[in-house]
């Protein structure tokens, strides 16, 4: 299929960064549209995307007429397709909240962050579709360097610290990457991850290539914040500003757990990794599981709302790490499913957080008191994605935990099988902590009666601002059409995107 409609779906925010940058400068005014229409635009074009290659297959798009091994290809198949659908989406709704927020936290400086922003989410969709080992080196620096900016803009002195450590962590992901593609390269002579993968058929036995294996899942599993390499990534989501951790914290992990699925089955082999290293694969499996079981005991102790989700979110990472190396279609398809439903939740999560900062100015769980009476649309949607967190069918966090489980009886891992259980029940009690802070009185509430309660209710009843309401309700609707449709999704999704890798 001739299109050039995946190199104007990342082209659009790119050019909606320059516009916001430019002309931000002159009226705070133009940071909205601009940043809006440039993610409408390539999301609408991320769609037409995934509807072409469900109808026409796989294709792909090489950019500036160059051939591979010498040019940039970019690889849109069935799990590509969805991804950039996925990430485009979760931006969009994302940037619903992120405008009233950063507009309230640093009005003079939006277009500086807008702009950052934007370029971020170019890089993210770049790096889902792009077929080359080294041109992904480059988008995942694009990537982080523009991450890196976005958390150092937070308040106080902390965030440019959290930042700091990032930097630091990040640096040696990316370096143990490149170090891996180098001795790839030093083995194949190409770039490409096609050529790369037809290059090392008779190549395994090296050492070189399982040094290079070893660097490359290094690298991953650090920019992923995988337990136990995970030391940067709470302070970073944390002190982040809101804007920027409602894009950063759904998208980021995901992508780069999609990332191992495509090295692992682009340029390598299933036989190579579950096979002959099966040792590594178990070994993995279990330090998933230790690591789901660690965040979420942590994530128990955590006295704010959005530290809370931090660890949360370590220990998804090890559900869906640990769903690929179980080494089975189920476990895969739980991951694939996973991804997708995980980006929603933390999304939705954030989105809530942004809403309480917004009104409350806190996400301390302590001080969370009456936002069902003050809050009631923000607390239902905080349900909502609970619920789903949890496992509660229909929606959608069931059924990708469900195959996640199915993955784990069938590789006889009952460890992992275990650490899902846990890490549910633990989820249940974390949220349940917050909705009942949401549903309480405060202490001077309940000392002063119902004169301190009337008046509380004639002025004190405010909900999320009415430009954070359509990302709100969207999300909330997106877990529960998601889940509804469970079955058609896994069939006509992600099943075919695996049938395809």
């Amino acid at each position: 299929m001739n299109s050039n409609i995946p190199v104007l779906v990342l082209a659009s925010p790119l050019l909606g960064a320059l516009a916001v940058n430019l002309l931000g400068k002159i009226s705070k005014k133009h940071v909205t549209p601009w940043t809006l229409g440039s993610l409408v635009l390539s999301a609408a074009g991320s769609y037409v995307v995934l509807a072409k290659v469900l109808l026409h297959g796989t294709f792909t798009y090489t950019v500036g007429g160059w051939n591979p091994p010498y040019g940039i290809q970019l690889v849109l198949d069935p799990l590509s397709a969805i991804m950039l659908a996925v990430v485009s989406t979760v931006a969009l709704i994302a940037t619903g909240v992120a405008l009233p927020s950063i507009k309230k936290e640093m009005l003079n400086r939006s277009h500086l962050f807008f702009s950052l922003y934007l370029i971020l989410v170019s890089g993210m969709m770049g790096l889902v579709i792009t077929g080359d080992a080294f041109n992904l080196y480059v988008l995942l620096e694009i990537v982080s360097i523009t991450s890196y900016g976005l958390i150092a803009m937070g308040k106080g002195g902390r965030a440019p610290l959290a930042s700091f450590n990032y930097i630091i962590m990040g640096t040696i992901g990316a370096c143990f990457y490149l170090l891996g593609v180098g001795y790839l390269y030093l083995m194949t002579g190409t770039l490409n991850m096609a050529d790369i993968a037809s290059s090392l058929s008779g190549l395994y036995g090296s050492p070189t290539v399982a040094a290079a294996f070893c660097f490359i899942m290094i690298g991953l599993l650090i920019k992923m914040g995988f337990f136990p390499l995970h030391g940067w990534l709470p302070n970073a989501y944390s002190y982040a500003p809101v804007g920027a951790s409602v894009l950063i914290a759904p998208l980021m992990t995901k992508i780069t757990v999609y990332l191992m699925i495509r090295i692992l089955f682009r340029i390598f082999t299933p036989d190579f990794i579950f096979a002959a290293h099966s040792g590594i694969r178990h070994l993995v499996v279990w330090v998933a599981a230790l690591g789901v079981i660690a965040a979420s005991v942590i994530a128990l102790n955590q006295k704010n709302f959005v530290r809370m989700l931090t660890y949360v979110i370590i220990a998804e990472v090890g559900y869906m790490v640990g769903g690929i190396w179980l080494g089975n279609t189920e476990g895969l398809t739980g991951t694939i499913f996973h991804i997708i439903n995980d980006a929603f939740m933390t999304v939705c999560f954030f989105s809530v957080a942004a809403a309480l900062l917004y009104r409350v100015g806190t996400t301390r769980i302590e001080n969370l008191h009456r936002l069902f009476e003050k809050m009631p649309l923000t607390m239902a949607v905080l349900v909502v994605g609970a619920l789903s967190v949890v496992g509660v069918p229909p929606l959608c966090g069931f059924f990708s935990k469900w195959y996640l489980l199915l993955g784990g009886f069938a590789a006889h891992h009952y460890g992992f099988v275990i650490a899902l259980i846990f890490s549910s029940v633990a989820n249940a009690v974390l949220f349940f902590r917050v909705l009942e802070a949401a549903f309480s009185k405060d202490e001077m509430t309940q000392a002063e009666g119902a004169h301190v309660e009337e008046e509380g209710e004639a002025s004190g009843r405010e909900d999320a601002p009415a430009f954070m309401i359509p990302s709100l309700v969207a999300v909330a609707v997106a877990l529960i059409l998601i889940g509804l449709n469970a079955q058609t999704v896994v069939s006509q999704l992600v099943q075919r995107a695996i049938l395809n890798l």
